[in-house]
């Protein structure tokens, strides 16, 4: 499996010097390591994926194949770290048109009414099973939507049958979700109380999905492992992770405070919205952080190209890109050439694709002085978005620390809950 880390791509940048982290990010690495930083009790991902069980894999495995046997509808009802993991890796390997049996769907993810009720009404002609996703099992748009799911599967099928068609993730022991799960019978998996929504997609609240999907869980679990070992040293010249982390940290302190995550696939679009809340979430506190937002080029290349290349110099990109494609077209010929591109006539489209990118990165980071990071990667598969996924998560908890935050808590996020809470009437707030 190759994994190749480049910064920029046409030019040195010297204003990176490793050799400046060298000694501090030792220092974070033990603390990583010994469980003494902040957050520490919230690092059970790190060695996570080595510790799951055959017997773990093999219930997953068990459930799921009984989904795909017995409905056409797969509805993942969860928000955050809750659904965004497993929503990423199922479009990024199966595609945004996907041609597998199973029609997976997303709910619980919004407070809009037009799309819930879009899907509920989609729903009433679906034969659909649910996995509902939450530690507390009261996070408000998730519960909503899960009522909403209950009811309709019990009005469907009858209480018995129901309980077969829904799943939960939740915690062990306690919890609205737990309780209800327990006395109504469904089948539950754990959502480990030492690891945080967005690092979960190793656990069952990305696995179980995954797996739904038809996708092998067991080559994604060994990307996880293999990341264990990739980005394991404390040493920044082993270990891309931490060269990603302290790159980002230079350009920050350098008045860069925005990172576009940036792809050439439509269907990575969903890995960079996890990538945007696994790092704004976890380092955007206390006045600090970079933002990250996400863009799909060519696409935004026509939309907020002109503002990346002349615009305020607040950005740099990191470009992630997997040099050989799983899918590829041919160009055709045409006799007339009105369009003019018969000089490109039976080139592969990712060939043409490549080209623009290069030919960006050249005019970004060359022209327009917009640094760039280059993430590079042989190919697509789920073990090398296992090992991706890892390394994001790695970089990330070393990037909080370089700031001097925890990165495994979030919170600013409850600033809108007691809000929202005390204008809906709830009590208490």
């Amino acid at each position: 499996m190759e994994f190749d880390l480049k910064f920029d791509y046409v030019k040195e940048d010297k204003r990176f010097n490793p050799d400046q982290y060298r000694e501090i990010v030792k220092k974070y690495d033990k603390m990583l390591v010994d469980g003494t930083g902040l957050g520490h009790e919230f690092l059970g991902w790190m060695h996570y994926a080595s510790s799951i069980s055959q017997d773990f894999i093999d219930a997953i495995n068990k459930k799921a194949k009984y989904f795909r046997d017995n409905f056409d509808t797969f509805v993942i009802c969860g928000i955050g770290g809750s659904y965004l993991g497993s929503r990423a890796v199922i479009e990024a390997i199966n595609g945004i048109y996907s041609q597998d049996k199973m029609k997976i769907i997303y709910l619980g993810q919004t407070l809009d009414s037009n799309y819930t009720t879009q899907v509920i009404d989609y729903l009433k002609t679906r034969n659909f099973c649910v996995c509902v996703i939450s530690k507390s099992g009261t996070t408000t748009e998730t519960s909503i939507a899960f009522r909403i799911l209950k009811e309709m599967l019990e009005n469907k099928l009858g209480k018995e049958k129901a309980k077969d068609a829904i799943v939960a993730v939740t915690d062990k022991e306690k919890g609205a979700l737990r309780t209800l799960a327990n006395r109504e019978g469904y089948t539950t998996f754990e959502l480990p109380g030492n690891i945080g929504g967005r690092y979960s997609v190793i656990s069952a609240v990305g696995l179980f999905p995954i797996a739904v999907a038809g996708i092998n869980i067991q080559e994604f679990i060994n990307g996880f492992i293999e990341g264990e070992k990739m980005f394991g040293s404390d040493d920044i010249d082993k270990n891309p992770a931490y060269q990603y982390a302290c790159q980002k940290n230079t350009l920050y302190k350098l008045g860069y405070k925005v990172e576009f995550a940036v792809t050439y696939e439509p269907r990575l679009a969903m890995l960079n919205e996890w990538a945007k809340q696994l790092f704004d979430e976890s380092n955007g506190k206390e006045d600090k952080g970079l933002l990250i937002m996400s863009s799909v080029f060519t696409t935004d290349l026509h939309s907020i190209g002109q503002f990346i290349q002349e615009g305020s110099k607040i950005l740099f990109e990191t470009v992630l890109t997997f040099k050989n494609p799983n899918k590829d077209i041919e160009i055709p010929f045409d006799k007339e050439d009105l369009d003019g591109l018969n000089y490109i006539a039976g080139k592969k489209l990712s060939f043409v694709c490549e080209k623009a990118h290069q030919g960006t990165t050249i005019a970004h980071a060359f022209n327009g002085n917009v640094p760039n990071i280059s993430l590079q990667i042989d190919k697509l598969t789920p073990e090398t978005l296992g090992a991706y996924m890892y390394f994001s998560m790695k970089a990330c908890a070393m990037g909080g620390y370089l700031l001097g935050i925890n990165p495994f808590n979030q919170p600013g996020v409850e600033v809108y809950k007691r809000n929202m809470f005390h204008l809906l009437g709830k009590k208490g707030y």
